[in-house]
């Protein structure tokens, strides 16, 4: 890439022209040529003539999107790294297209101080491939740090309302009405009911012992389970006017608690992960543990209502909630093995791989995991092919299968629940902030990754 100076900031600079590209943008699929300058996207248009000594990328038969912006993963750091950290696993989303990330609390210790939110920052600076963003998490007891939080600091408030590890889980009512009553930013919720979950358990545990099977995990973590959940985080929403997403929905059931309105004109939003959709409970006995989460992956029924609610709008964003853990700990019975599957390297690939099936248009699968978030969080000019706008740019190459194997899988677990299948695209490359971090196939080594800047309030 060739970089120039820059007189008015006295730095050094990059350009590059991208051209004959099929752009997928805002609703239309269109051909144009896309010019960088420095972190910013300067020019989007058709025979743009390349300035003197830009490095031209030849994006023909290539369609151009803007970076995925993933609302939901677990990179496992601080504390639990031997899963996976910030720097593996940013590097592992932009190579899968992924240019921004929000990154959840439930980590070692936990992001629920002010404190801990400022040093996962600290640690984030100048390791990360891609742009991040870290929830703050709330507890039974931490409401006034919660009423301290400034708009910006944090990309929202996570609720565990449904069983988790530690001090995660809020299961008090009191302490539920004071989060959605003072929560200055988004608040997120993880929806399962855990008194019902536990009932499911010890059922499962009487019938088959301690070698549960796993294809009785979509009922322990039964529909009923995340349906009422689900329905009281709405609920509390709606009588605080507070913001809400509700994260990873996985029932055609819970479709009916959310409307059609475009995302702009709603204040409780909710989100599907890529998993959920790609996969159904016909694969638990083929993958067994490896696509163990929570929620759990459930029916054929569920995931076609799944697919049907995101046509319709009543999902607004797709994410991955990538959640990674070693294949030895995977390795256990169904209790021992851990919830959570390494994603974010194959979630653009899954989508088009959708998309190539007829189930979602490639427009909707662009404003869905790539404009949506960046909406509902705020997101500083991400998210879109604008002028002005960072450069946060995808390549993908229609023409080029990819296989994932064992060899190219770039997570630090060392495995995807994917191996052996053929996705019919191929990311190409990955610009982020104006650099080339992901090229042909590799790393390119640039850690270009920035604090994102969230400006959405209650």
């Amino acid at each position: 890439m060739e970089i120039i100076a820059d007189p008015f900031h006295n730095t050094r600079v990059n350009k590059i022209l991208i051209s004959n590209a099929r752009l997928i943008n805002e609703g239309r699929i269109q051909d144009a040529d896309v010019l960088v300058v420095g972190d910013r996207i300067e020019k989007i248009g058709s025979g743009i003539a390349a300035p003197d000594g830009a490095d031209v990328i030849d994006a023909a038969g290539k369609y151009l999107i803007p970076g995925m912006v993933d609302d939901q993963v677990h990179f496992r750091e601080p504390g639990l790294t031997h899963k996976g950290d910030l720097a593996t696993e940013s590097a592992a989303a932009a190579a899968g297209g992924i240019t921004s990330f929000m990154d959840m609390p439930n980590v070692d210790p936990l992001t629920t101080t002010r404190e801990e939110l400022a040093a996962k920052h600290a640690r984030a600076a100048d390791r990360c491939t891609a742009n991040y963003g870290f929830y703050f998490g709330a507890t039974n007891t931490n409401i006034e740090e919660i009423k301290a939080l400034e708009v910006g600091e944090s990309c929202g408030i996570k609720v565990f309302m449904g069983a988790s590890t530690g001090d995660m889980l809020v299961d008090d009512h009191d302490a539920l009405d004071l989060i959605f009553r003072h929560a200055p930013v988004i608040v997120v919720t993880h929806c399962e009911d855990s008194p019902t979950i536990w009932a499911n358990e010890a059922r499962a545990r009487e019938k088959y012992g301690e070698d549960v099977p796993l294809t009785e995990h979509p009922k322990i973590r039964s529909e009923e389970a995340c349906y009422m959940s689900s329905r009281m985080a709405i609920g509390l929403a709606k009588k605080y006017d507070a913001l809400l997403q509700v994260l990873h929905l996985t029932t055609a059931r819970e479709m009916e608690l959310f409307d059609d309105a475009h995302r702009t004109e709603k204040r409780i939003t909710a989100e599907v992960c890529v998993h959920h959709l790609f996969f159904d409970e016909s694969r638990y006995d083929e993958l067994g543990t490896r696509i163990k989460c929570n929620p759990a992956i459930k029916r054929a029924e569920d995931r076609a209502g799944l697919i049907k609610a995101l046509n319709e709008g009543r999902l607004d964003v797709v994410a991955t909630d990538h959640a990674p853990h070693t294949a030895e700990e995977k390795a256990g019975t169904y209790f021992e093995a851990p919830a959570g599957l390494p994603l974010v390297q194959h979630a653009l690939l899954t989508l088009f791989d959708l998309a190539g099936r007829g189930e979602i248009s490639l427009e909707l699968l662009v404003d869905k995991a790539c404009h949506a978030a960046a909406d509902i969080f705020g997101v500083d000019r991400r998210g879109y092919v604008r002028e002005g706008w960072f450069a946060d740019l995808v390549l993908v190459d229609q023409d080029r299968p990819y296989r994932v194997t064992s060899d190219n899988v770039l997570f630090k677990c060392g495995w995807s629940p994917f191996e052996g299948h053929e996705f019919p695209v191929t990311i190409d490359t990955t610009i982020i902030n104006g650099e080339i971090v992901y090229s042909d196939g590799a790393l390119t080594g640039r850690i270009a990754g920035r604090r994102l800047d969230f400006g959405r309030m209650r």
